[in-house]
């Protein structure tokens, strides 16, 4: 099983040895689970077209973004609809997808760029193990009652981290949107994740999603200390969590 398909999805594969094909033409993967249609969780998707079967597994708008849309059509995919807040079961595991404030997809915002929406278009993945559960939500605009509900519960947070703080995007040059337009609680500021993260019960808290001019990817910087003595963890290519 995968979370979410991003454009690298080749060398996250390439790296991982449990994903390694088993015999010829084969893979063991066999259902991609989707929290949103943004481009940087579906591109990978296309790099999985080798006529290998598996199941894409998304709340309805999510699925409604990427069925109707050309591209994907060479996929040799099934799909799964799955509904808000009911458990699938996959292994040893239960997965249940939730709803969290965000908005639609960059390719499909034309007029429509309300942000918060509560609608599936952006959604989180709450995972119960043998011996742990974890909630995975890498694109959050607020905190709704059903995020803080499902943080509260979880041994394990990862939390999008995209941005330290709101305005970083336009301090940098990179762009005229605000974290917070684009979809994103900053980790900083006014109403930021931090403090809420911090608080939570979780024994594992960790940021996620973490944008290329976020100043917490720079080991040993006064953002990343701050950010690590409020007890959270910033993730890294090929962390491994056992649940």
């Amino acid at each position: 099983m995968v979370v979410n398909a991003s454009p690298d999805i080749g060398q996250q594969l390439r790296a991982t040895s449990a994903l390694w094909p088993r015999a010829s033409r084969h893979s063991p993967i066999t259902t991609v689970i989707l929290t949103s249609a943004e481009i940087d969780h579906v591109a990978g998707l296309l790099s999985l077209r080798e006529r290998h079967a598996f199941e894409i597994v998304a709340l309805a708008p999510v699925r409604a973004a990427i069925a109707d849309n050309p591209m994907f059509q060479p996929l040799s995919a099934g799909w799964m609809t799955a509904e808000a807040d009911l458990p699938i079961r996959a292994s040893a595991c239960e997965l249940t997808l939730f709803c969290v404030p965000g908005k639609v997809p960059l390719f499909l915002e034309g007029s429509d760029s309300a942000i918060e929406r509560d609608t599936g278009e952006t959604g989180g993945l709450a995972v119960s193990g043998p011996d742990a559960s974890l909630v995975y939500i890498p694109g959050c605009a607020a905190l709704s009652d059903q995020v803080c509900h499902c943080a509260e519960r979880a041994d394990i947070v990862l939390f999008d981290g995209t941005l330290f703080d709101d305005e970083e995007m336009r301090r940098a040059g990179l762009g005229e949107k605000t974290g917070r337009r684009m979809g994103h609680m900053p980790m900083t500021g006014h109403g930021g994740s931090l403090e809420w993260l911090a608080s939570l019960p979780a024994r594992r808290k960790i940021y996620t999603h973490i944008n290329n001019s976020n100043p917490v990817l720079v080991a040993g910087s006064p953002e990343r200390s701050r950010v690590e003595n409020a007890g959270v963890e910033i993730a890294f290519d090929g962390m491994e969590i056992a649940l």
